[in-house]
């Protein structure tokens, strides 16, 4: 179980990566972060649920805060991505989804 934790947890923090870094990338940059942030929501979805397989407690509040700030990250890339198709300028989003990500990654490690 815990070789399939370490798997989740490096994908998710290269989701993270993809999220954080997009903006800074000429070319499809709505559309790396937006499958990033996808990508990200379900990793951390499945290491909630290893976590709460295991013996150890789980703070629920701050899965939920975690959950709540992700939850924005990928509305504001999904925006993003929609205004990007239709034209519109979206960097703005961007920035804000890869800011929001390094929120939670800070959630994360300070909680």
């Amino acid at each position: 179980m815990e070789a399939l934790r370490l798997v989740l947890y490096v994908l998710h923090m290269l989701a993270m990566l993809a999220i954080v870094v997009a903006p800074f990338v000429a070319g499809r940059v709505h559309v790396i972060q937006t499958w990033g942030a996808r990508i990200q929501l379900l990793l951390g979805l499945g290491l909630t649920g290893i976590a709460e397989a295991g013996d150890g407690p789980v703070d629920h509040a701050k899965i939920g805060t975690k959950l709540v700030v992700m939850i924005a990250v990928l509305a504001c890339a999904e925006i993003g991505n929609g205004k990007s198709k239709r034209g519109e300028n979206g960097r703005t989003l961007a920035l804000v989804a890869a800011g929001l990500a390094v929120v939670n990654a800070l959630i994360a490690f300070l909680w």
